[in-house]
């Protein structure tokens, strides 16, 4: 019988030289495995992002850009929005698309810019992430980065005063082509944004000229390409900001927090969050606009957030909504507890591009007893048919109060923003305004909601415009037991999503 030695055993009598050669097999074994992190961690199937593939969120984002020519991730720091991009623009560059790719596919080699505020930034983030560190001794990349390193024909470097820094990147692509990208700083102003059409254009961080936006969009136009725009926003709402938190056709905005990155533990967290200045932790975790007093509803997410529950058959309830004339139409359902005078918003509903009659299922679903809240617009005629939006929602069931929501009882009262948002903020800031911690829409719209010259910016404000008519409306609020409980007993909370009953 023939014994196996042990590996102390092969070691010991192993040459020096043979041991060299282990150990470079080993390092070759290494480089191998990290260069094909493309393939790996972008894989077929995956549980939770930490291994085999993206998050819900990362895949979210890349899928978007079949029809999205301008996509944002707004993020505190560390959940991964630099690795993401990363990761699109080089699966663009070498056609390595994943199984589960649903966004926009090149089949054909593709034309890159990519761009930081600095040179040196440029080299220490774009540069590394895409292809790794600098060999020791060597001027060329480990590959290490996002694109496999036989995927690395050529590149060229920049005369610009920083060492290491490339300028010009061949990539090999799928279809036996070469793709091209280009590493720019913001630095050299938006002149050198010009020229060629190219397929994608990648600026991480912000320009402080958005003119080298603007350039950005134009050098993509030719081509059908697309722009990727990541962020911490540490310089408050910017323009560039502003412009994704409008939106519009094309336009694509994500604003993620340490809550959408499970490879941060809690502990992690509170390490991290300990070593920022009090006044931007916000920034840092949640990607939220460093804006002050800017912000129209100051107080922490984790103040108002509660677990969902079964809400008791006296709670009184209100629905308000917004239109959605040029934006995407919005509703929130609201749970009052008139004993201690709390307000609980429990749902909400956000859609673009529907008809009233899809809207109004929606809302039924959660209840056709419901009153609902509604905007003075509602009263604006359709151009086609001539019927008053409010009309068109009761035309198919909705239970819409008699009057638009005003501040008080009479039929001709107040109807300004400010004293119901004052309101809001202040039942915020006395425990008296909870919010179900699953609705992720509610809060992205809370955290990006800001003032501009004083007065509120009415940008991305849909759900917290129909949140302000329910309560402005509370006290036309009512429960009904019978219908209520029937609908109750089927929900599980647990596992809730607004979208499940419809």
């Amino acid at each position: 019988m023939t014994c196996i030695p042990t590996p102390l055993e092969i070691w010991m009598v192993l040459a020096v030289d043979k041991v060299e050669q282990l150990l470079d097999l080993l390092q070759e074994l290494d480089e191998t495995t990290m260069e094909n992190q493309l393939s790996e961690f972008y894989s077929d199937t995956y549980e939770n992002g930490l291994e085999g593939g993206p998050y819900a969120w990362q895949e979210e984002f890349h899928n978007m850009g079949f029809n999205h020519r301008e996509r944002a991730i707004i993020a505190g720091n560390r959940v991964g929005k630099t690795r993401t991009a990363a990761a699109e623009v080089a699966i663009h560059l070498t056609g390595l698309y994943p199984p589960w790719w649903k966004g926009k596919q090149f089949t054909q080699p593709t034309d890159w810019i990519v761009a930081a505020p600095t040179n040196e930034l440029c080299r220490d983030i774009l540069q590394l992430a895409l292809v790794g560190n600098m060999r020791e001794g060597e001027k060329a990349p480990d590959g290490k980065g996002w694109i496999p390193a036989s995927c690395i024909q050529d590149f060229g470097w920049r005369q610009c005063g920083v060492a290491n820094v490339m300028d010009t990147l061949r990539v090999k692509h799928v279809s036996g082509g070469t793709s091209l990208c280009t590493f720019k700083s913001y630095e050299q102003g938006p002149v050198k944004f010009q020229g060629v059409a190219r397929d994608g254009v990648w600026l991480d961080e912000e320009p402080k000229d958005y003119e080298i936006y603007t350039e950005s969009l134009t050098r993509t136009l030719d081509k059908n390409g697309m722009v990727i725009f990541s962020r911490t926003p540490l310089f408050g709402m910017s323009d560039i900001i502003e412009h994704y938190v409008k939106g519009g056709n094309g336009i694509y905005f994500k604003n993620v927090t340490w809550d959408d990155a499970p490879h941060l533990d809690e502990e992690a967290k509170a390490d991290l969050l300990s070593s920022y200045p009090e006044h931007e932790r916000d920034t840092r975790a949640k990607g939220v606009p460093m804006m002050g007093s800017g912000n129209v509803y100051n107080v922490p997410d984790e103040m108002i957030m509660c677990e969902p529950f079964e809400i008791p058959e006296h709670f009184r309830r209100i629905c308000g909504i917004d239109f959605g004339i040029d934006h995407p139409a919005a509703a929130c359902w609201i749970a009052y507890d008139a004993d201690a005078d709390v307000v609980y918003v429990y749902d909400c509903y956000k859609e673009r591009g529907q008809t009233a009659a899809y809207h109004s299922q929606a809302i039924m679903s959660r209840g056709k007893w419901i009153p609902v809240s509604w905007p003075h617009d509602g009263m604006v005629r359709d151009k086609g048919g001539g019927v008053a939006l409010k009309e068109q929602y009761q035309s198919q069931g909705v239970n819409m109060l008699g009057f638009s929501a005003r501040y008080d009882d009479a039929k001709g009262g107040g109807q300004s923003r400010e004293p119901i948002t004052l309101e809001i903020l202040e039942r915020m800031r006395t425990g008296r305004f909870r919010v179900f911690n699953h609705l992720n829409e509610w809060f992205e719209e809370k955290r990006m909601l800001h003032r501009k010259d004083g007065k509120i910016n009415p940008v991305k404000d849909d759900i917290e415009s129909a949140t302000r008519y329910a309560v402005m409306m509370l006290r036309c609020s009512t429960n009904y037991v019978d219908e209520f409980t029937t609908r109750q007993s089927s929900v599980n909370y647990d596992n809730y999503s607004p979208l499940q009953d419809y």
